[in-house]
């Protein structure tokens, strides 16, 4: 018994029967609200997680390089899989970006 067959076992899989109706959105009427009010309206600040993943997954860059090495055998018919590689590296970027990220958040 494969692993594959084992979790399909375990979780069996669901298929859906009949596709729900899509629903017509309905038009929205604009309110004629004044200029100043929209300007006032605070803009919600950018997301810092995706430039401090860049900078982290440089520092890992060996990890990384390792990671698409595998990737690369696999694609020329190796049967080995890159999970072990891929854990590794994200587990070096995430132990860089998670304190940053929530230094960010304060």
């Amino acid at each position: 018994m494969g692993l594959s067959e084992f979790f399909s076992n375990l979780m069996p899989t669901v298929f859906a029967e009949e596709e729900q109706p899509v629903e017509e959105p309905v038009e929205e009427v604009e309110s004629e609200a004044p200029a100043e009010e929209e300007e006032e309206e605070e803009e919600e600040p950018e997301d810092p997680k995706e430039a401090i993943f860049e900078a982290c997954t440089e520092e890992c860059s060996a990890l990384k390089k390792h990671l698409d090495e595998c990737n690369e055998r696999v694609e020329n018919g190796s049967s080995e899989n890159c999970i072990e590689e891929f854990f590794h590296f994200m587990h070096c970027a995430d132990e860089c970006a998670a304190p940053k990220i929530f230094a960010a958040t304060k």
